[in-house]
């Protein structure tokens, strides 16, 4: 099978890294720094550069970029992919992406359908990535009418080939809505929270809590603002819902409610608990 990928940064750099340590296909890269596609080639994470020439020939196409970089390239190349090929983008929101690639795609004749790997690190770029990246995670998929069980069945196999343990559908607004709490709340949380003069005076005081809260506050502003307006209306609410529950425990501790604060604490123990999880 032929593979191309778009964007070589964390994301598309560990695909085309797992792709070509686990399976047999040809990969073809692209991404607009000249450096990453040096070290792609010389690492063999590529075969070479994905063109126009050979954009007809791909049979599975991976958009690893930002929401309007893959709606840009979609409207750019659309007449170059083939109606065999398959389209999937690995962005971070769903409804924005879907709602403008999908209506393309049906009018071009070629497969598309939405995805979102479910892993990362804090720190991004072709750099950082790893052909493990993805192995155990969940791959998100939001197929729709004109999704029919031979592209799933092709998806599925070539996800769990490069390491995915399972695949999860959804639709567009459901990824949102829960993607809005299981990680864009975080990463604003963890923004907020380091921002404090203590953080620079920590040294000496921090184990697991600080590391685990602070962690993914080393983030890519410009991509996560992006992902966060794409998402406003979801994850706006999920702030609401967090400041309220803070000025809670703000109130315990200001009237030094002892029995207060003991029964907020033990519901939050509770909903981990139900919550599952690490």
């Amino acid at each position: 099978m032929n593979v191309g990928i778009i964007g070589l940064g964390l994301i598309g750099g560990s695909m085309a890294k797992s792709v070509k340590a686990r399976t047999a296909h040809t990969v073809w890269g692209l991404d607009t720094d000249a450096e990453t596609m040096t070290l792609a080639r010389i690492c063999g994470a590529i075969d070479g550069t994905l063109t126009d020439e050979n954009l007809p020939q791909c049979d599975l196409i991976l958009a690893a970029v930002r929401p309007g970089a893959a709606i840009a390239w979609v409207e750019t190349h659309a007449e170059k992919i083939a109606k065999s090929a398959i389209l999937v983008d690995l962005c971070g929101v769903k409804r924005a992406v879907v709602g403008k690639i999908a209506p393309i795609a049906e009018k071009r004749g070629f497969a598309y359908i939405g995805g979102h790997p479910m892993a990362g690190l804090e720190r991004g770029g072709f750099v950082n990535s790893s052909a493990g990246l993805y192995d155990g995670a969940s791959m998100i998929l939001t197929p729709d009418k004109r999704t029919d069980m031979q592209l799933l069945e092709t998806l599925k196999a070539f996800f769990l080939d490069i390491g995915f343990a399972n695949l999860t559908f959804s639709t567009p607004d459901e990824h949102d809505r829960i993607i809005a709490y299981t990680s864009q709340l975080a990463h604003i949380s963890s923004s907020a929270y380091v921002k404090s003069p203590e953080a620079q005076k920590r040294r000496g005081f921090s184990a697991g809590s600080f590391r685990d809260m602070t962690r993914v506050a080393r983030l890519d502003e410009a991509m996560w603002t992006e992902l966060f307006l794409d998402n406003a209306d979801y994850l706006t609410e999920e702030l609401d819902i967090l400041i309220e529950h803070l000025n809670q425990y703000l109130g315990a501790l200001q009237s030094r409610d002892a029995e207060t604060l003991r029964s907020l604490l033990k519901e939050g123990r509770d909903r981990k608990a139900t919550a599952g999880g690490n």
